[in-house]
């Protein structure tokens, strides 16, 4: 077991005592502990790998033992290494901004071949800190990352592809380090959705009774109601710009130079595009497909994780939800998010049939700063979730902005002017949590630890 922070050790402590540290410790012997992960993309996850170098860009004790929870011993990735990454990638921009003003075709060629040779060390470099990162024996995943779906081992890879991290790894990593028997973790994610509509619990009013169903209906009816109209237009439209073509091809022809500078030809009209159906009358489908994708995985556990004793059996231990960024955008979304919420995490465990399903809300924290998510009304209602009555000692609100890679969002500024070093600390927008390894790393870990305290209240 990696050694990390006392706090850690005492609960890690706690928990194998509660859970039957004295008993056999063949991981077939044990019940399979199995904690489901669901949300929208930052839960699909969109760092790559690599950026969880930039742990190393951190004199931090807790990134330090984030370090070795996510890097092997043998790794071919240390500070000295990231380092001379940084520089090199600093290199490549610059020479990348010369290249853009030389007229010079010789000394042009010379530099480009430079920054060939450095960015393919910058490719290896990659390669390498994904393939220095660790591969669980312990934890099994099986995961939806909206089209990236597997199962195996927890590695990197998990995420919205092949290369890339969401929370579940160091979430795997550490919850390991803190339970005993074997672990899998059933990962549900899908980009763009809401709790309000998408992710509708089933004991929620039904949508179609909600203003926000009323509204969007009336806006689709209006839409196909301004493309009837259009359709109308359109033959006199284009008889018009017809006339309008032909009088300006007149006037190009007997125009000097400069007259034909001021001329400007018309625009085609454009077709008008019709709207699509109305499509607001599956409210939840996300939820029973999450839940689909549950049982089908708790009726074959045997093919997800190879430790699975059917004697020994298993235990939903907690679930994990990460979500809120697009029901930020409607007020009635927003408004009711705290019940939605709710009701949300019952109707889950009354699914699991676990009354006290340890559970875990991950808020919403992309507005970086302490101040600004407290004005976020998603925020400000994951936090009011947690605290409802019946929730003590069960709900838990974990904060996603305290973990935020602060130093890779001056990097982001104006990143298009230095790719190559934004390349090395991040891989996404400001939204994804700039597609920080770091980030995720540190978030996955909170939430482990977040986890573990529940399951001890919850024994």
């Amino acid at each position: 077991m990696i050694k990390r922070n006392w706090v850690k050790n005492v609960l890690a402590i706690a928990v194998l005592v509660i859970t039957g540290f004295a008993s056999s410790g063949v991981a077939g012997e044990k019940p399979l502990k199995i904690f489901i992960l669901s949300g929208q993309s930052n839960m699909v996850g969109h760092a790559r790998g690599h950026t969880m170098a930039t742990l190393f860009n951190s004199d931090g004790p807790r990134d330090k033992d984030l370090i070795q929870l996510v890097f092997r011993k043998d790794a071919k990735i240390s500070k000295a290494i990231f380092d001379e990454q940084l520089a090199r990638a600093k290199k490549v921009d610059e020479i990348n901004k010369k290249i853009k003003t030389m007229t010079d075709a010789t000394k042009k060629a010379e530099l480009e071949g430079e920054v060939k040779v450095l960015t393919t060390a910058h490719d290896t470099y990659k390669e390498d800190v994904i393939a220095s990162s660790v591969v669980s024996d312990r934890v099994y995943i099986s995961s939806i990352a909206d089209r990236n779906i597997k199962s195996g081992k927890l590695s990197v890879g998990f995420g919205a592809d092949g290369l890339k991290i969401g929370p579940e790894y160091s979430f795997g990593l550490s919850i390991a380090e803190k339970i005993d028997g074997p672990i899998l973790i059933i990962k549900t994610s899908w980009g763009g959705k809401s709790l309000h509509y998408d992710f509708r619990p089933p004991s929620a009013p039904d949508f179609k009774t909600t203003r926000a169903y009323a509204d969007a209906k009336a806006s689709a009816e209006n839409a196909l109601l301004r493309y009837e109209e259009a359709i109308k237009d359109v033959p006199a439209n284009e008889k018009k710009y017809a006339a309008d073509l032909a009088a300006y091809e007149e006037k190009f022809k007997a125009a000097d130079d400069n007259a034909k500078k001021k001329l400007r030809k018309p625009r085609k009209p454009q077709q008008p595009r019709k709207p699509g159906a109305f499509n607001m009358d599956n409210a939840g489908v996300n939820y029973r497909m999450m839940n689909e994708k549950v049982s089908e995985v708790l009726g074959n556990l045997e093919k997800y994780h190879p430790d699975y004793n059917e004697k020994a059996g298993y235990e939903i231990a907690g679930f994990v939800w990460f979500q809120g960024f697009n029901d930020q955008f409607n007020p009635e979304y927003h408004g009711n998010y705290a019940e939605n919420m709710k009701v949300f995490i019952q109707d889950v465990r009354k699914e699991y049939k676990v009354p006290k399903m340890p559970f875990i809300i991950g808020v919403l924290g992309t507005s970086q700063t302490e101040e600004k998510v407290a004005q976020n009304a998603v925020s400000v209602a994951q936090r009011e979730a947690a605290k409802a009555p019946g929730f003590k000692d069960n709900v838990l609100a974990v904060e996603s902005y305290t973990e935020y890679a602060l130093d890779s969002l001056k990097v982001y500024s104006g990143w298009a002017d230095h790719y190559c070093h934004w390349d090395t600390v991040g891989s996404d927008r400001a939204y994804h949590y700039l597609g920080s390894g770091k980030f995720f790393v540190r978030f996955g870990d909170a939430m482990a630890d977040a986890m573990v305290e529940l399951i001890r209240k919850k024994k």
